[in-house]
C-alpha cells in the first residue's frame, strides 16, 4: 500500500463521508408548513431573522432584474437541506456562511444542500444569486407591471416570484432593500429611505423596515413618481408616491390620510409603524393591497367619474386599518384571514357611516341577508374551502369582508360597545409585530368579557348557517340558491 500523508487521508475520508451523506439524502422536493389553504407554502426547519434585497431594474419591463437575496436565520431543529420558496427565476448560486453549496429546484422550492449537518440553533446566512422576472401572468402575482415600471401584489402566496424566501406570514422577519434604476426612476419601498447612491447612469435607493413584516406584505415602486411628504399625528412621517403627471389632481385625495390616521387612532390606538403613505399606481388589478407602511392603491380608484367622496375615503380606511389588523398583527395560517379583513371592513363600515355612507346597522342587515349564501359558496369565515387551482385570489370572498365584519357586529351586540372597543385595543397590544390565531382572538375577547365565549363564536366562526343575530330576531338569512 503506498504512504499517504495523514492531512490527505483525512480529506479523502471527510470526502467519502459527504458522498455517502449525499447518496443517503432522498432527491430534493418541494416542502410546506402544512397550511390549511397552502400546504406546500412556507418551509420548516429555520426561522428567518432578516431579508437584504438587491434588485437592479435595467428599465424595461420585458427584462428580469438581477438580484442578490441574503437570509439571515436561524435553525430550530437538525437540517441537511433548507428549502426557500422561489420561482420564476433563474438561480445561479447559493452560499451558506460565505461557502458555495449545491441547489436544486423542485417544483416552487429552491432546495440548498448544507455543506455538513446543521443542527439546531446555527445561525445560518444565505446568499442567492439569482434573476427576478416581470414577464409572467400578473394574475398570479409578484411584480406587477405598471405604465412606467414596477409595483409588487404578493398577497397571497406571490412574493416567492420575485424573491427567495420562507414565504409565508407565520415566519415575519426585517426587510432591508437595495435597489438601483435608472437615474431618471423613483424607488420606494417598505420602512424608512436610509440612503442613495448616485452611480453613472444609475442610482440605488436603500430602504429599511423597523419592525418585522410578512413576506406578502412587500412593497417595491419603481417608476418615474413623485414622493409627496408630510406628516401625520404625533409627527409621523406620511409620504405618498404617486405619477408624477398626476401630483396636483391626485392631491385633494392624498391630504386626507392624516386625518385618516387620527381617526383610526381614535378606535383602537397609536399607529404600529415607522410611516405611512400611499404608493398609486397607473395600473388595472381590481384590488387595492395593505402593503406594510405603503398601501398600493389604483390610479383609477381616484380619476374615475362616479365614485361618492365617503367611498373613495373607505376604502383608504380600509387598507389603513390593515396595518394594525394583518400587518401588525399578521394571521397564524392562511385561515385566519377573516381576522385580517373581518376588521379592515369593519372600520371602513364604520367611517362610511361617519362620512356619508350610510348606517353601519343597514349594511350589517344586508350582510346578514347574504351570509348563509356566502358560507355555502365559500366555507364558514374561519374555515373557508381552499381556492381552486390557478384561482388563488378566489380566498378572497365575500364571507372574509362583510360575512367578517358581522362576525364583530354580532359580538358588540353580544358583549357591550365598551368592552367590545378594550378587546381590540387589547388584542393589538397583545400581539403586536407578530402572529394570532382564530382561537388568541377567542381567548382574548372571552377575558374581556369576563365569561366564556367560545359557543358563541363557533357557531359564527364555523356554522354552516348564520346563528340568531342577537339584539335582532328578526333579521333573517335568505336560502342559498339551489337550496329548498
Amino acid at each position: 500500500m503506498p504512504f499517504i500523508p495523514r492531512r490527505l487521508r483525512t480529506a479523502l475520508l471527510a470526502a467519502a463521508s459527504a458522498a455517502l451523506v449525499a447518496a443517503a439524502l432522498p432527491s430534493p422536493v418541494p416542502l410546506g408548513i402544512g397550511d390549511p389553504l397552502f400546504p406546500y407554502l412556507g418551509n420548516p426547519g429555520y426561522d428567518v431573522l432578516s431579508y437584504d434585497i438587491g434588485l437592479t431594474y435595467h428599465g424595461s419591463n420585458n427584462t428580469p432584474l438581477d438580484a442578490v437575496t441574503t437570509i439571515d436565520a436561524r435553525t430550530t431543529e437538525p437540517l441537511d437541506r433548507i428549502n426557500l420558496d422561489f420561482t420564476r427565476g433563474t438561480v445561479s448560486a447559493v452560499e451558506i456562511n460565505g461557502r458555495g453549496v449545491d441547489f436544486a429546484i423542485a417544483d416552487e422550492d429552491l432546495v440548498i444542500r448544507a455543506p455538513s449537518r446543521l443542527p439546531a440553533g446555527t445561525a445560518l446566512r444565505i446568499t442567492v444569486r439569482h434573476t427576478s422576472d416581470p414577464r409572467g401572468n400578473q394574475d398570479t402575482g409578484g411584480w406587477l407591471r405598471t405604465a412606467d415600471g414596477l409595483a409588487m401584489a404578493n398577497q397571497a402566496d406571490a412574493a416567492h416570484r420575485v424573491f427567495p424566501s420562507n414565504d409565508h406570514p407565520a415566519d415575519k422577519a426585517y426587510f432591508t432593500f437595495r435597489i438601483t434604476a435608472p437615474k431618471d426612476f423613483t424607488v420606494v419601498a417598505n420602512g424608512l429611505w436610509v440612503g442613495t447612491d448616485p452611480h453613472g447612469a444609475e442610482t440605488t435607493w436603500t430602504y429599511r423596515t423597523a419592525h418585522p413584516m410578512a413576506t406578502e406584505l412587500a412593497q417595491v415602486g419603481i417608476g418615474r413618481s413623485t414622493v409627496v411628504e408630510r406628516t401625520g399625528p404625533h409627527g409621523l412621517p406620511v409620504r405618498d408616491v404617486v405619477p408624477a403627471a398626476d401630483r396636483e389632481r391626485l392631491e385633494p385625495w392624498l391630504s386626507r390620510t392624516p386625518g385618516q390616521l387620527a381617526w383610526m387612532e381614535q378606535q383602537v390606538g397609536r399607529y404600529p409603524f415607522e410611516n405611512y403613505g400611499l404608493l398609486v399606481a397607473a395600473t388595472d388589478t381590481g384590488f387595492e393591497l395593505e402593503t406594510q407602511t405603503l398601501s398600493l392603491f389604483e390610479r383609477s380608484l381616484f380619476t374615475r367619474p362616479g365614485y361618492p367622496q365617503w367611498y373613495v375615503e373607505s376604502i383608504m380606511v380600509h387598507e389603513l386599518a390593515h396595518q394594525w389588523f394583518g400587518d401588525s398583527v399578521s394571521p397564524k395560517t392562511w385561515s385566519d384571514l377573516w381576522l385580517n379583513e373581518g376588521h379592515a371592513t369593519w372600520y371602513e363600515a364604520r367611517y362610511a357611516e361617519e362620512h356619508g355612507g350610510g348606517p353601519l346597522e343597514r349594511r350589517m342587515r344586508e350582510a346578514y341577508l347574504k351570509s348563509d349564501g356566502w358560507r355555502a359558496a365559500g366555507g364558514p369565515p374561519a374555515r373557508p374551502d381552499k381556492p381552486g387551482p390557478g384561482q388563488k385570489l378566489s380566498l378572497f370572498r365575500p364571507v372574509v369582508y362583510d360575512g367578517s365584519a358581522l362576525i364583530l357586529y354580532a359580538l358588540r351586540q353580544e358583549i357591550g360597545e365598551n368592552a367590545f372597543d378594550r378587546l381590540e385595543r387589547s388584542w393589538l397590544h397583545r400581539h403586536r409585530d407578530s402572529n394570532a390565531t382564530t382561537a388568541d382572538f377567542v381567548r382574548t375577547a372571552s377575558l374581556v368579557a369576563g365569561r366564556d365565549l367560545t359557543s358563541f363564536f363557533d357557531g359564527w366562526l364555523y356554522g354552516a348557517k348564520t346563528p340568531p343575530m342577537p339584539g335582532h330576531p328578526d333579521w333573517h338569512s335568505a336560502r342559498p340558491s339551489g337550496q329548498r
